[in-house]
């Protein structure tokens, strides 16, 4: 079964460290987790692409003493460390029959979700040990226009949906295109 993920991650060239991982399984299923870590929200914070375009997604607010977790927003419960956020990921993936990953530019998304359990070779037994890449799909596809996403870009949930749907109108127009050479 496709599950189709999104990571947010703060990366310098020598590390990629995890700020929420959003997925969504073929049958709905999902799962979102944003981490709790002080040090890393602080850098979230002080990296001007991150402050505008993936905090406000997340349950944290400056406040005068500094970032806060936002009670009141709709995400707080999804709050986590990361040995939280490694044991749910690793449930959720492998209580997926026959599991597959799928992200958009998903290489990074990639090294993310393993580092939630150190090294790549540390993954969990019957943990995916690689991403299928839907931007590869689109390529194969012949690069089609898909349907931009309406709401919600760079928070890692609403990522992971998108993807799901994107897959879904990719597979429509792979059907379309057997139908029409069916017909001739």
């Amino acid at each position: 079964m496709k599950i189709f993920y999104d990571t947010e991650f703060l990366e310098n060239g020598s590390t990629i460290r995890l700020i929420s991982i959003g997925m969504v399984r073929e049958d709905g299923k999902a799962l979102y987790r944003v981490v709790y870590d002080y040090t890393l929200l602080k850098d979230v914070w002080s990296h001007d692409w991150l402050r505008h375009n993936v905090f406000p997604s997340l349950p944290y607010q400056m406040t005068e003493d500094g970032i806060a977790m936002d009670h009141s927003h709709l995400d707080y419960k999804d709050i986590a460390n990361r040995e939280e956020i490694a044991e749910d990921v690793k449930r959720f993936v492998l209580d997926t029959p026959n599991p597959e990953l799928w992200a958009y530019y998903g290489a990074y998304d990639h090294v993310a979700i393993c580092q939630l359990f150190g090294r790549m070779i540390d993954l969990p037994t019957g943990f995916p040990m690689y991403t299928r890449d839907l931007k590869q799909e689109i390529m194969r596809l012949g690069n089609p226009r898909v349907p931009e996403q309406a709401t919600g870009a760079h928070n890692a949930f609403m990522d992971a949906c998108w993807n799901k749907d994107t897959y879904e109108f990719l597979q429509g127009l792979q059907r379309a295109k057997e139908l029409i050479l069916e017909r001739d």
